[in-house]
């Protein structure tokens, strides 16, 4: 989560136990990995054959951009997952004493898994950092690159990382935070983070519907989705409220105007923070996730979908009883690590602006958090997990 870090870098009230609820809060070996997929064997004469569900383990590619051939099965009214214990944890080196990696971004790219993550060090401050391996075995012990090294970026306070190629440039995105709000980088490879560029803002100042509304809350969490026509900078303010900024593909990254409201709750502890937007494969479906505290202080995933990005979003999962994602339809081997299922991003079946995921294969790299972990928001000891479906409906 990065509810409490404001456009100027400021820590936000405490992480407050679920015994402490007077006070609302404010944010080994790997299980395995399953993976679904389906078949339909069409008979001669019109009658369809459903293969069943072949599930194996995976720790590969999801096997690239899918094709439009492959329908979409809709999406179940509920979720069940199964967690991998910690696969990522913050590397610390003479220069850098982490306590945390968490707002983890991925893409499956010549042949690896590429992560970019917040890391926050014992002071609370935060920066960048990215990794890379072929498989998720090999997590936990590959090396961490910190951003700051990279001379273009620097140090300063950078923030919940969103990485996408943008096919019409040929050119790699990395979207994330910065003292002037939503800021980018651009690079040729995702797997050389010492070439991304000096980050420019995508906003000279804060939208003024954000300005009315945010109250004492914080402007966060910047996330791009593009259709064929346009380009949507999603973010939230931590008092209730999502937004959606819009410019063509052909402006952008420039031209983020037309800012409008697309939800807002009264309670803001339920529309917090931390919202994606994915379509998907082989539909006109898209689902939005926004991260929520729930009644018991812990972290958990609200979800809906939507015929377009800019249309109505209808509930689909989205109670603490009926979650997309929480601790109580999460399992784990032995003892659950975390009870927070928190800022992240899905697996995604390609690498491209249009952000589409496979609905048989669904996976969710998150951060989580030890249950007995207490002190200050931004020096919690943040890891990071992979969630998949065992649900799936295909």
């Amino acid at each position: 989560m990065r509810g409490t870090r404001g456009v100027d870098g400021r820590g936000g009230p405490p992480y407050v136990p679920a015994r402490d609820m007077g006070a609302l809060p404010h944010r080994q070996p790997i299980g395995v990995v399953m993976r679904v997929t389906r078949r339909l064997g069409v008979l001669l004469g019109g009658l369809a054959l459903l293969l069943g569900a072949v599930v194996a383990p995976s720790s590969a590619a999801p096997g690239g951009a899918d094709s439009e051939a492959e329908s979409a099965a809709a999406l179940p009214a509920g979720f069940t997952w199964k967690s991998s214990n910690v696969l990522i944890s913050p590397k610390s080196d003479s220069t850098h004493n982490l306590a945390a990696v968490k707002d983890p971004s991925v893409v499956f790219h010549n042949g690896k898994w590429h992560v970019y993550a917040s890391t926050a060090n014992a002071n609370g401050s935060y920066s960048l950092t990215y990794t890379s391996f072929s498989d998720w075995s090999q997590a936990a012990s590959a090396p961490q690159y910190h951003l700051d090294r990279n001379p273009n970026i620097g140090t300063g306070y950078r923030a919940a990382p969103q990485v996408f190629y943008f096919a019409p440039q040929r050119k790699w995105y990395l979207v994330y935070q910065t003292g002037s709000g939503g800021s980018y980088s651009t690079a040729d490879d995702p797997g050389k983070p010492e070439t991304w560029s000096a980050p420019k803002n995508f906003y000279s100042a804060m939208p003024d519907i954000i300005r009315q509304n945010i109250g004492n809350g914080y402007w966060v969490d910047f996330w791009t989705i593009c259709d064929t026509a346009n380009c949507y900078l999603f973010s939230s303010d931590d008092n209730g409220h999502l937004y959606r900024s819009q410019t063509s593909v052909a402006n952008f990254p420039n031209g983020f105007t037309n800012t409008v409201m697309v939800m807002q709750d009264s309670n803001k502890y339920r529309l917090w923070e931390a919202a994606n937007v994915y379509k998907l494969s082989g539909s006109n479906t898209y689902l939005l996730l926004n991260e929520a505290i729930g009644s018991n202080g812990k972290r958990y995933f609200r979800s809906w979908t939507s015929n377009s990005i800019t249309g109505t979003w209808t509930p689909l999962a989205d109670t603490e009883s009926n979650p997309f994602a929480r601790s109580n339809n999460v399992t784990f081997d032995g003892t659950a690590w975390t009870q927070d299922i928190s800022h992240g991003e899905m697996v995604r079946s390609g690498t491209d602006q249009t952000l589409t995921i496979n609905p048989c294969r669904l996976q969710y790299l998150y951060q989580g958090l030890s249950p007995s972990a207490s002190g200050p928001y931004n020096t919690l000891p943040w890891r990071l997990g992979l969630l998949t479906q065992t649900n799936s409906t295909c």
